[in-house]
């Protein structure tokens, strides 16, 4: 379970706004919607406040039943997760992870963010050309490790296209879950 939460918790991250340039990095459409091979579907929803902080949602759709979504904030510096709810439960970091730095992501780059509970680091290891149902892409390969304070942790890598996003995510097993459309 606690993979799954990762998975869902990085896959938000690349499609929505961020407030510096290049515009149109991590895209954001009010509505706009991503299926995976793993039967979920991502969709952005339109921005609201939580605890006093305007976040843009993205949900994660499973069998037509939306069963969490991030709470995502694009700020100058980077993209921020502010929190997971599930139902009507909001798990919320103080302070927020920051998942990317600001845009443009390069090979090399490296960034880290944490709470008390939870560390968050992530490196762009290169450039990766994949073949998916959904096509062809030339991808930045970016590693993502999640701690707990417990010392518990998970890896996993996503293939980035800037402009679209994740098009594909490998866990830790070598398991990978594609874009399909």
């Amino acid at each position: 379970m606690k993979r799954r939460v990762f998975l869902l918790a990085l896959a938000a991250l690349p499609f929505s706004t961020l407030a510096a340039p290049p515009p149109g990095y991590y895209p954001a459409q009010t509505g706009i919607s991503w299926r995976y091979s793993n039967g979920e579907t991502q969709r952005l929803e339109a921005a609201r406040v939580v605890r006093g902080v305007t976040v843009t949602p993205l949900s994660h759709v499973l069998g037509g039943v939306t069963v969490s979504q991030d709470l995502m904030a694009y700020r100058p510096d980077g993209v921020y997760l502010h929190g997971v709810q599930v139902g009507t439960r909001v798990s919320w970091y103080s302070p927020p992870l920051q998942v990317y730095p600001a845009a443009p992501l390069s090979p090399g780059q490296t960034w880290t963010s944490g709470t008390a509970a939870l560390q968050l680091s992530g490196r762009v290891m290169g450039t990766q050309a994949i073949r998916t149902q959904a096509g062809s892409y030339n991808t930045l390969v970016i590693r993502s490790e999640l701690r707990t304070s417990s010392g518990a942790g998970n890896v996993q890598y996503s293939y980035f296209v800037p402009g679209l996003g994740v098009v594909r995510y490998q866990g830790s097993d070598g398991g990978t879950v594609d874009l399909l459309r």
